[in-house]
């Protein structure tokens, strides 16, 4: 049943009343969000995040610097929806999950000398043309190796723990660092570390930097691939990162392994020099 404007027997407000209907809500004009604004919106906060991981207040100061009119408010959704967390401790909102353990960052002051001694595995954020999905990746840090990725549109955890399970088939590492995310923390993906007893690593709350090689993936990718081709659709970005992730791991030479690519290193084929201790970074 619907009510129509031109009736001359009875009047809008007697037509509402008899339907128990709100009068004005006949006359609200649906305002539908500017979707090219939030994506300018997104893609900025994407790529000032990948220059400087900073929190609500300093994201939104960037953002008015350059035209944008923009309210803490809505910087804080972006950014949350975007998964994007500042390097700093922030306050206790919420209680993790009883059965969600953390565990302890085992890296600091550790010489990483050979593939399969440390993973590493992290989420990032990808903006679409229309719309947005995540990206999970798991790389060794030893020869900067992506041994898997998958993408999706929630962060649910499965995404994660199909990603682990490709990774596995390589082999296993001695110790899996990841950050404390329910994806990761949760006991669906724990377990199969667990179960294979592989030492699991947690970065302290709020620093990225803990994680700082997978890091400087997320800042190749989006610089060398993501910002460049700006994807339309999920499909479209999975077909591109299979293509630049093909290319990262056997064809793009890394002056930090001494010109050689990752797949170089991993497998091998060729000798790379040790990584340096990785200094405990302290933030305030």
């Amino acid at each position: 049943m619907f009510i129509e404007k031109g009736n001359v027997e009875i009047s809008i407000r007697r037509q509402c009343g008899l339907l128990g209907f709100n009068r004005s809500n006949l006359y609200y004009q649906h305002r539908e969000k500017d979707i090219e604004s939030e994506h300018r919106l997104r893609r900025a906060i994407d790529e000032q995040f990948m220059k400087d991981a900073c929190g609500v207040i300093k994201m939104m100061e960037y953002l008015r610097r350059l035209g944008h009119a923009v309210g803490e408010k809505l910087v804080r959704r972006l950014m949350r929806s975007m998964n994007l967390l500042a390097i700093y401790p922030k306050p206790r909102l919420s209680q993790k999950h009883p059965e969600h353990r953390i565990y302890p960052y085992l890296l600091k002051g550790l010489a990483i000398v050979r593939a399969n001694q440390v993973w590493a595995v992290d989420i990032t954020y990808i903006q679409l043309v229309r719309g947005f999905c995540y990206l999970v990746a798991v790389m060794d840090w030893f020869s900067r190796y992506v041994l898997s990725w998958r993408v999706s549109n929630t962060l649910d955890v499965s995404f994660c723990a199909e990603c682990l399970d490709d990774a596995l088939t390589y082999g296993q590492p001695g110790i899996f660092n990841s950050d404390q995310g329910s994806q990761f923390t949760s006991i669906e993906f724990t377990r199969k570390l667990l179960d294979k007893n592989i030492r699991i690593s947690m970065d302290g709350r709020g620093r990225v930097f803990d994680n700082i090689f997978i890091e400087r993936l997320w800042r190749t990718v989006k610089y060398q691939n993501i910002y460049i081709h700006e994807y339309q659709t999920i499909t479209d970005v999975r077909q591109g990162l299979k293509t630049y992730f093909n290319f990262y791991n056997t064809e793009r030479l890394h002056q930090s392994l001494e010109y050689q690519t990752p797949w170089e290193v991993y497998s091998g084929l060729k000798f790379a020099a040790p990584i340096q201790k990785i200094p405990h970074l302290k933030f305030p």
